[in-house]
């Protein structure tokens, strides 16, 4: 058997692939563990500056196993209720180790990204998507509500009216709406996808990663802060900013004119 995810670090790029093709890379059990397992190694690996997630095949994510809902359906009802409580909050620790995650994350999507698979694009911080790809939210099409922090993402990106229209509805939309919404940030066909992806992945790991982590907890911590807290957030993370080794390469590299070599820290 193959692994669920795939996880590779080339340089100070992590790539994390959803290995499930036969499926169209969705979500079970194992999935989940190893997803945990890599978040993991992520946190705390310094030399990672940029996360790349992908998935193999012609998909991106299809959302859920629908074999493991088939399963689950002959089990009594609350046992269904304890097993899915204990599944999700397996999965959440994982998006939340995302949310927490200092490196910035590229979601590449290609064919369908629905139900959790549209979640994994939301609560990225940059999505570029082919132009064949296809989203929904899928939950209320098999009598579910949503998971996987959609119903957090969605109302801020799109609002809370286009939110509900979304998840109520469960329509497909195409690349181009997607972008037209928020929710993802460039279409390119889809001979060109790894190229772009690549591209953006390698101008963010050599950026100064520790600014942009700063600036991704402080955006993160805009949507449900106050000004007066967020204020004094910024003047924290300004000064731990400006005591850095990439603030002194960033102002020398400026009145040398030259290009700045920024190591992260």
């Amino acid at each position: 058997m193959s692994d669920p995810i795939l996880f590779d670090v080339e340089g100070a790029i992590a790539t994390i692939t959803l290995n499930r093709p036969e499926v169209l890379n969705a979500v079970n059990e194992d999935f989940r563990n190893t997803l945990n397992e890599i978040v993991g190694k992520i946190e705390v690996d310094e030399s990672i500056r940029c996360v790349v997630l992908r998935g193999t095949g012609d998909h991106f994510c299809a959302g859920g196993d629908i074999t493991m809902f088939k399963e689950l359906v002959t089990m009594e009802a609350e046992e269904r209720r304890r097993y899915y409580r204990e599944f999700l909050q397996g999965v959440h620790i994982a998006l939340l180790g995302f949310a927490r995650l200092r490196q910035p994350v590229i979601t590449r999507v290609q064919g369908a990204a629905a139900g959790i698979g549209l979640s994994f694009v939301l609560m990225s911080d940059i999505t570029i998507a082919a132009d064949d790809s296809k989203f929904t939210m899928a939950y209320g099409a098999i009598g579910l509500s949503p998971d996987g922090s959609s119903t957090f993402f969605l109302p801020r990106i799109v609002g809370l009216k286009k939110a509900k229209e979304i998840a109520f509805l469960n329509d497909r939309f195409d690349a181009q709406t997607a972008l037209e919404l928020g929710i993802i940030n460039r279409v390119v066909p889809v001979a060109e996808l790894d190229d772009a992806v690549n591209k953006l992945a390698t101008r963010l790991a050599n950026s100064a990663t520790g600014a942009i982590g700063r600036t991704k907890a402080l955006l993160n911590r805009s949507l449900h802060s106050n000004i007066a807290d967020q204020l004094e957030e910024e003047v924290e993370h300004f000064a731990a900013a400006a005591a850095s080794d990439d603030f002194v390469e960033g102002v020398t590299a400026f009145l040398e004119k030259r290009a700045p070599e920024f190591k992260g820290r």
